[in-house]
């Protein structure tokens, strides 16, 4: 038996697979939009260099992660308050940096 096609040590719930789905959605969407006008218009931000929309998304995915581990880690609160303030972080992102 290949234990590398044998899925059945995760937990598949809906809010895994949402969070996949979403991931794939902005890739997919940043894509098109990349697609539909190229270069993604750089720009100098706060962080002293210039970045892209892809830039800003990576910035706002890898900054959401430690959000979110940050708030599983030091509160005991539902994760709905860390997503919202990963969206207020990533609308932050795309704003000024």
């Amino acid at each position: 038996m290949n234990i590398f096609l044998d899925l059945t040590w995760m937990a598949w719930t809906w809010q895994t697979a949402t969070f996949f789905l979403v991931i794939l959605a902005l890739l997919v969407g940043m894509t098109a939009w990349e697609w539909a006008s190229p270069g993604g218009g750089p720009r100098h931000g706060v962080l002293g260099l210039d970045t892209t929309r892809g830039d800003r998304l990576f910035i706002s995915l890898l900054g959401s992660a430690f959000i979110h581990l940050g708030w599983l880690g030091l509160t005991d609160l539902p994760l709905w308050g860390g997503t919202i303030l990963s969206l207020a972080y990533a609308s932050a992102v795309f704003r000024w940096v």
